[in-house]
């Protein structure tokens, strides 16, 4: 059994939707059997699980906090429900309130249950601690492999 962390940005561009789906499923088709370790963040993380799980995948959600569903909104909230809904097992950090400290202890965790790791990552610094460009510096400090996933031309910043 491999065990995939997930990362990435919560904002994926539009433009960059297809490339970045073509690309976790290729890095995903040859991994079999496998469990996608994920926080179910808006996002790359609700992206990579939903692909995982069509694939025959399992999921281990890391719930950063207790108060974690109140960041969510409309769509991402609704994704996050459904998939976490079909994790096979939820492991719940001791945060009460949503802040940057639980968000990079579940980046953390995140690495530290897998074996290697995929980033949905622009390969710019966080916005603020416990973002992509962190825990994917933790995971290269604790030998994972990395898989980034970016088209490249493409601004985060863009529609």
């Amino acid at each position: 059994m491999t065990n995939i962390g997930v990362t990435g940005h919560q904002d994926i561009p539009r433009r960059a939707l297809g490339e970045v789906h073509e690309r976790v499923t290729e890095a995903l088709a040859d991994t079999h059997p496998f469990v996608t370790v994920s926080a179910l963040a808006a996002g790359a993380d609700q992206l990579v699980a939903k692909i995982a799980l069509q694939r025959g995948g399992a999921l281990l959600l890391i719930v950063p906090c207790a108060n974690y569903r109140s960041t969510l909104k409309g769509e991402s909230l609704e994704r996050y429900d459904e998939l976490a809904a079909l994790a096979s097992r939820t492991e719940r950090l001791p945060y009460r309130e949503p802040s940057e400290q639980a968000y990079m202890e579940a980046g953390k965790r995140v690495v530290d249950l897998s074996d290697c790791v995929i980033a949905i990552w622009d390969g710019k610094a966080a916005a603020g601690y416990g973002g992509t460009a962190d825990v994917v510096a933790y995971a290269q400090s604790r030998g994972r492999h990395v898989k980034v996933i970016w088209p490249a031309g493409v601004d985060r910043n863009s529609a």
